[in-house]
C-alpha cells in the first residue's frame, strides 16, 4: 500500500504557536502544514528554534496551538476538552525521552507498569503486560533491577518498554539517542525500527542526528518556525 493509500494519523493545518500578543508576539510555529500517514517513521531535524519541538508538543498533546487546526486520526483536537487531551495523550500516544525519565527508586517492570496504572489495570494483568513489553526490548532478566543498576542503553530500552506497553497509536520519540554512545545508539535505532516494521507504530522522532535521522523513511526539516520544503523535495526524490 502507498503512503498516498494510506490514513492519514497526523493533520497540521496552518498551525501557529505565538507567545504574547501584538508587537510583543513571537512565533515558534508560522503556518505549518504536515500530513504524517499510518506506518510512518518520520525524523523532525532543525537548528535550535526552528519550531521542531514546539511541533512535537502540540502533536503530543503537551502544547495547544494559537491558530489553524490539529487533526489526529481525524479528530479535531481544538475541540477537544482538557481532560479529553489528557485521554488521549494517554490511550494513543507513547512518548519516549532523551533522559529516559524512569523513577529512579522503583524496578524496571514497576516503570513499565506505570502507563497501566494509570489506565486502571489490575495489578496482575500490568505485570503481564510489562513482563511481555520488556521481553520485546530484551530485558526480561532484569526486569526486577532499578535504573541505577542499569546502563544508559539498559534505561532506554526500559523506557522504550514503557512507552509501547499501551500499544500506542502513535510513538514520539524526542532525541531517543542523544544521551548513548553510537553503539547503544544504533541499538535503539534498530529497536524502534523493528517496532515500526513489525508493528505496525507509527513513529515521529526529533533528532539532531543525521545517522539517526537515516533511519526514518521520510525526513522532515524545520527552519524559522516552518518546514524547509526544498530539503524535503531534495530527499524524497
Amino acid at each position: 500500500m502507498t503512503q498516498e493509500m494510506k490514513r492519514s494519523v497526523i493533520e497540521l493545518h496552518e498551525v501557529v504557536k505565538s507567545y504574547g500578543e501584538k508587537e510583543a508576539a513571537t512565533y515558534a510555529l508560522r503556518g505549518v502544514n504536515l500530513k504524517i500517514t499510518q506506518g510512518e517513521f518520520v525524523a523532525i531535524m532543525g537548528p535550535s528554534g526552528s519550531g521542531k519541538s514546539t511541533a512535537m508538543n502540540i502533536i503530543g498533546c503537551l502544547d495547544t496551538l494559537s491558530s489553524g487546526s490539529y487533526l489526529f486520526g481525524g479528530v479535531d483536537v481544538g475541540n477537544l476538552s482538557l481532560d479529553e487531551r489528557t485521554l488521549l495523550r494517554r490511550n494513543y500516544i507513547g512518548f519516549i525521552f532523551q533522559g529516559f525519565n524512569l523513577l529512579g527508586k522503583t524496578t524496571a517492570i514497576e516503570n513499565v507498569e506505570l502507563p497501566l496504572l494509570y489506565r486502571g489495570f489490575p495489578a496482575h494483568k500490568r505485570h503481564e503486560m510489562a513482563m511481555e513489553a520488556l521481553k520485546s526490548v530484551g530485558l526480561e532478566d532484569v526486569a526486577h533491577h532499578t535504573p541505577g543498576e542499569l546502563s544508559g542503553g539498559q534505561q532506554q530500552r526500559v523506557a522504550i518498554a514503557r512507552a509501547i506497553v499501551t500499544d500506542p497509536f502513535i510513538l514520539l520519540a524526542d532525541e531517543p539517542t542523544g544521551n548513548l554512545d553510537t553503539a547503544k545508539s544504533i541499538e535503539i535505532m534498530n529497536l524502534l525500527q523493528s517496532f515500526n516494521r513489525d508493528k505496525g507504530i507509527t513513529i515521529i522522532m526529533v533528532t539532531h542526528e543525521n545517522e539517526m535521522a537515516a533511519y526514518a523513511s521520510r525526513i522532515i526539516r524545520f527552519r524559522d518556525g516552518g518546514i524547509d520544503k526544498t530539503y524535503e523535495e531534495k530527499i524524497t526524490t
